[in-house]
């Protein structure tokens, strides 16, 4: 039978934190654990997780190997349908220079890519450097110019 006489703390002990820098018979005092001179000693040093003790790190003898087309990539600005309904009105251009004038991209651009989100109500004419399956189909069937250009 259980009692509470009979109960006994099954938990497990805590870990007392380690008290350093308090005096020499402390076992941990003077120095602190920390050794003398060095960067170690010192506050505010961290091992870093790579550091191997002053040998040359591994990851460092690792050949970088492959290619990233990353640096040569030029980017696209997109619009969609619906957004260009909203911006121009019958007879006008789309195009990169028409964009900026009307304040809807501000950065430099390498072209304009067509989005088919949308529809597009209005008669105008498209100059684009590319266009999605959906706007293709979209302007096929609302009859309107577009114009491809090179990148």
């Amino acid at each position: 039978m259980l009692t509470l006489g009979s109960l006994s703390n099954t938990s497990k002990d805590r870990k007392r934190k380690r008290r350093v820098g308090r005096g020499i018979s402390s076992g941990a005092g003077k120095t602190c654990n920390r050794g003398t001179k060095g960067e170690g000693a010192r506050s505010g040093w961290r091992k870093r997780e790579t550091y191997e003790g002053g040998q040359f790190r591994t990851y460092m003898k690792f050949p970088e190997r492959g290619f990233s087309n990353v640096r040569f990539q030029r980017k696209l600005d997109a619009i969609n349908l619906d957004q260009i309904d909203a911006i121009y009105e019958n007879g006008e251009v789309v195009s990169l220079a028409t964009l900026k004038e009307k304040g809807f991209l501000k950065s430099k651009s390498h072209g304009l890519k067509i989005l088919g989100n949308g529809s597009l109500t209005k008669k105008v004419k498209i100059e684009a450097v590319a266009l999605s399956k959906t706007a293709k189909e979209k302007l096929e069937q609302a009859d309107i110019q577009v114009k491809l250009l090179e990148v």
